[in-house]
């Protein structure tokens, strides 16, 4: 005897108990999220096994996974946070997490009207490595009222290239830290 599909209240109650479970599993990582700001480690289970969160790390079977590890972000994440901190100065035009892209708008120093400069960052991987970051910048001077291209100087890249892996460095000590 086979038995016939399922029809009435209790069928149309399971796509609703689908989502109360999805919605259960993300309070669940919230909550642990949360707690871990407090020092609590908050046990989460998933379908693959027990995940604890501990300071910004996931801990599963014994395992430390780096916070770099677990972003959605396409890139290494402390490449892209000391990125966006270090030219949080001037207005962002592109950011793009997934293909590691960040575009500023054009910016003039305070002090020097006449000169605007803009910067694009490009990650190029997910590890921490100088190889894999890209900094390139357009310059421009004001002549007779109009706009000029200009040559950037290569240690200007250079700098920023060396603030923005410095930072990357901090942030990954201060992870591995806590």
């Amino acid at each position: 005897m086979t038995a016939a599909p399922a029809s009435g209240p209790i069928a149309s109650k399971r796509p609703l108990l689908a989502f109360s479970a999805r919605a259960g599993l993300a309070v669940a990582l919230v909550l642990g999220l949360g707690g871990c700001a407090h020092g609590v480690h908050s046990p989460i289970h998933l379908p693959d096994g027990l995940f604890h969160i501990h300071h910004h790390r996931v801990i599963r079977s014994g395992n430390v996974l780096p916070p770099s590890d677990i972003t959605t972000i396409g890139v290494n994440s402390y490449l892209w946070r000391a990125s966006l901190d270090t030219l949080s100065f001037m207005p962002l035009v592109q950011t793009d997490s997934t293909g590691g892209v960040i575009v500023t708008d054009w910016y003039s120093n305070p002090g020097n009207p006449a000169e605007r400069m803009k910067v694009t960052v490009t990650i190029l991987d997910k590890d921490l490595r100088a190889d894999a970051l890209r900094v390139s910048a357009s310059r421009q001077v004001a002549q007779n009222g109009v706009w000029v291209e200009a040559p950037v100087q290569a240690a200007t890249t250079q700098r920023l290239e060396d603030v923005i892996l410095t930072k990357a460095r901090d942030l990954r000590r201060g992870g591995i830290q806590r």
